[in-house]
């Protein structure tokens, strides 16, 4: 089964990203999956490279780090990115910067999207 996932808000301030890629990495453990996460607007943020976190709280840089190695694919939206100066120096290594015509093919692939 083929899942994108689309991602809409900050990394911090409301958990929904946070759910997000908690539903990723947990797809991801099922055999048969194939997981492809978009971030867009102020969630872009979450593939930003050296966050800290206190401890015992999530981080999100991990969480994204964690899903490409595990093989999922994130991409960051590059108008969205470049609003906020996100560029190559400063993503997560793993994620990669992209477009809404990517997005478009990610959606026309998946057969399931999950926004949130």
């Amino acid at each position: 089964m083929k899942t994108l996932l689309i991602l809409n808000d900050a990394p911090y301030g409301s958990e929904r990203s946070y759910n997000g890629l908690r539903l990723a990495t947990s797809l991801m453990k099922r055999e048969g999956q194939e997981v492809r996460v978009f971030l867009m607007g102020d969630a872009v943020g979450c593939a930003m490279r050296g966050q800290k976190t206190p401890d015992g709280y999530y981080n999100a840089e991990r969480m994204v780090r964690a899903l490409t190695q595990r093989g999922g694919m994130v991409g960051c939206c590059g108008t969205c990115s470049d609003a906020r100066a996100l560029t190559d120096e400063t993503r997560v290594d793993g994620a990669h910067r992209s477009s809404m015509e990517e997005l478009t093919d990610w959606t026309l692939w998946a057969d399931r999207v999950v926004a949130f």
